[in-house]
């Protein structure tokens, strides 16, 4: 079929495979034009088909040249439609690794349940034996307790009063206002279950118990500060309140298992452009806005280059870069710069609809999104039939 973005509500609902193929090409791509970083030799990403967590997978297989297994919930394709973006990185990130002589396995099915947690730990004794690096990369609406069966979903929500703050429409780029009203504690309590760092304990608790780490392994989650214009929304609202417990984590894994050789890590990195955070009310004007100031001052950087510098300069350096005084790694640390801020924030005070093409990066927030599903691809045909 000949397959053309579709997009509601900030969400897009198809993904072209060739196109797909053709972006974790390009970022495999970046890691073997800047060379190796002497990483791990095998590594288990926890939410490994977009964004962060696909850049980490390239990164541990093109840049230290890892065995990787990578664990996603993602959807195939049918006659009738295409499948999502994640299930066509998968397979084109599995066939460049292969064709590459690196061990490649995938996963495919429900992070938080027990039966997920089975299947990888038989396949890691089957083809790995030990991993040394495990990336903690999910980014769920909902999540079925394991346990007791209830479900849980996220809301990205304020806490204690309404917020209101600008927001833009994507495709159009009409600047409105909307309000969002405060979480309840339900709402709350589910937002961390769904987003905070029990889950991932969970999977420390039971790679340990099966002796799947290797001593000195090192484990990483992914966590988002931002600015004060996000803030009420994200920090001091749900979802911060999520990241909040998964940095309380870390300290839990590296209490209960240090003795055992297990680090365990978080790393805060920079606003981008992700299937997550597109819906985010405030969250793409403000990336639009910081697309614009950080690509003129040349400090602008995508998820691959994120996580490349994550490897080169901290988890796998002679002389690793210092950690902030909560323990955390700051890839944002250019995005939070005071000079970027100031700009952006002077940018947000005076973006409207008639003006927002020329005060924001908008236009690279779309093409940015849209690579994301496999679209605007340079060399791809996307007026032919492609097997979906």
């Amino acid at each position: 079929m000949v397959v053309k973005p579709k997009i509601r509500n900030n969400i897009c609902l198809t993904a072209h495979p060739e196109g797909c193929a053709q972006q974790v090409q390009e970022q495999i791509e970046y890691i073997r034009s800047n060379g190796p970083v002497g990483g791990p030799k095998s590594a288990l990403i926890v939410g490994s088909s977009n964004g962060y967590g696909l850049a980490a997978r390239i990164v541990s297989a093109f840049g230290s040249g890892a065995n990787t297994l990578g664990i996603a919930y993602e959807k195939p394709g049918s006659e009738k439609r295409p499948g999502t973006a994640g299930w066509y990185n998968n397979l084109a990130f599995e066939k460049e690794a292969r064709k590459a002589g690196i061990g490649a396995w995938s996963l495919n099915g429900d992070a938080f349940s027990d039966e997920m947690k089975t299947q990888t730990l038989s396949l890691i004794a089957e083809h790995i034996g030990a991993v040394d690096l495990l990336i903690y990369s999910i980014a769920a609406p909902r999540r079925i307790d394991a346990e007791t069966g209830q479900i849980y979903s996220s809301a990205l929500k304020p806490i204690g009063k309404p917020f209101s703050s600008k927001i833009v429409d994507m495709q159009g780029g009409e600047v409105s206002e909307i309000t969002a009203e405060p979480a309840t504690d339900e709402e709350i309590e589910h937002t961390v279950k769904v987003m905070g760092g029990e889950d991932w304990m969970k999977w420390i608790e039971v790679l340990v118990a099966a002796k799947a780490l290797t001593p000195a392994s090192v484990t990483v989650a992914f966590s988002y500060i931002g600015p004060s214009i996000t803030a009420p929304i994200y920090r001091q609202g749900t979802i911060g309140k999520a990241k909040e417990d998964l940095e309380q984590t870390a300290f839990a894994i590296n209490k209960k298992y240090g003795d055992r050789g297990v680090r365990a890590v978080v790393s805060i990195n920079k606003a981008l452009v992700t299937r997550a955070s597109a819906v985010i009310p405030a969250v793409p004007l403000y990336i639009s806005l910081l697309y614009r100031v950080m690509k003129r001052k040349g400090l602008h950087e995508g998820c691959i280059h994120q996580m490349y510098r994550l490897y080169r300069d901290f988890l796998y350096a002679e002389n690793p870069k210092a950690l902030d005084s909560h323990g955390r790694i700051r890839l944002d640390d250019w995005e939070m710069r005071e000079d970027v801020q100031q700009e952006v924030l002077e940018l947000w005070q005076a973006v409207n609809s008639q003006n927002v093409e020329n005060l924001s990066d908008i236009e690279g927030f779309r093409e940015e999104f849209l690579r994301h599903h496999g679209f605007g691809m340079k060399g791809v045909d996307y007026e032919g039939d492609v097997a979906v």
